[in-house]
């Protein structure tokens, strides 16, 4: 793979990283992919693959959409995956000697959306295990807080505490035994909390120990869709349990093993 950066990560933009949890990188993806994926984020709400998940809470207005493994849906986000600037920031910022896409995301809050996304960490509805998960969020529209900006909880990945998934989905549960996340919106103040205004191209990523949630979209005319992708770095490895967030398919790996396969391929390797 050709260097698809514009610049090289910088050191303090890594120890930024490694330390707050979660970095806002601007205008690393240019006009041609933002254009691109805005096209496959609507194509795929036209016709979305068989992950696709009702997250809306009753009564709510506007409509919050989300699919999962979408590059396994539209070639498109495949080039997204393989050929952006995403696996070289990913690998960067976590150190990593290799990274794998563990699977990308589209989520989308159109105009007045009143849900919002609670607080929660990434890390334990997935089946991994080690130190170098993230998560980049690319955002495909100007997010500001009355748009749903992602807000986080600065630090907290380093907290050494995993929480209970929260289902966004009204007809799912999660159970673990892990303490459930703190009531981190009734208690702002006791919180580091840090967002970022982004313009299309602007990207953040966050570990995926970080506590974040997010605003509903409060405007009448601003759409809020973002292209998500969830990467591991050589440190992590396969780690099944009972009723974690479903995957495509079962990616006939052991416990314990690495995640390279089909499903969570090898996107970069030093």
């Amino acid at each position: 793979m050709n260097n698809p950066l514009h610049r090289e990560i910088t050191d303090g933009e890594i120890a930024a990283f490694q330390k707050d949890g979660v970095i806002c990188l601007r205008n690393f993806f240019d006009k041609n992919w933002v254009m691109r994926i805005q096209e496959l984020v609507d194509e795929d709400i036209a016709n979305p693959s068989g992950m696709v998940k009702g997250i809306d809470e009753k009564d709510s207005t506007g409509f919050f959409f989300g699919d999962t493994f979408v590059s396994h849906h539209l070639d498109g986000f495949r080039d997204a995956v393989f050929n952006s600037p995403a696996p070289l920031i990913a690998a960067s910022l976590m150190k990593a000697d290799k990274v794998n896409l563990l699977f990308d995301q589209i989520l989308v809050k159109e105009p007045d959306t009143s849900t919002p996304t609670a607080w929660h960490q990434d890390y334990t509805y997935w089946p991994v295990a080690g130190e170098q998960v993230s998560t980049l969020w690319l955002a495909l529209d100007p997010v500001t807080y009355d748009s749903g900006a992602v807000e986080y909880v600065r630090g907290s990945h380093r907290w050494n505490q995993k929480y209970l998934a929260i289902s966004f989905d009204p007809s799912q549960t999660y159970e673990e035994e892990l303490p459930e996340v703190p009531d981190i919106e009734n208690n702002r103040a006791d919180y580091d909390i840090v967002s970022f205004e982004l313009e299309p191209g602007d990207c953040t990523i966050h570990h995926g120990l970080l506590l974040h949630g997010a605003q509903p979209n409060k405007l009448k005319n601003v759409r809020r869709r973002a292209y998500i992708q969830r990467w591991t770095g050589h440190d992590v490895t396969y780690n099944p349990r009972p009723n974690l967030q479903k995957m495509l398919r079962d990616p006939m790996i052991p416990a314990g093993g690495p995640l390279d396969s089909d499903l969570f391929p090898v996107v970069w390797t030093r």
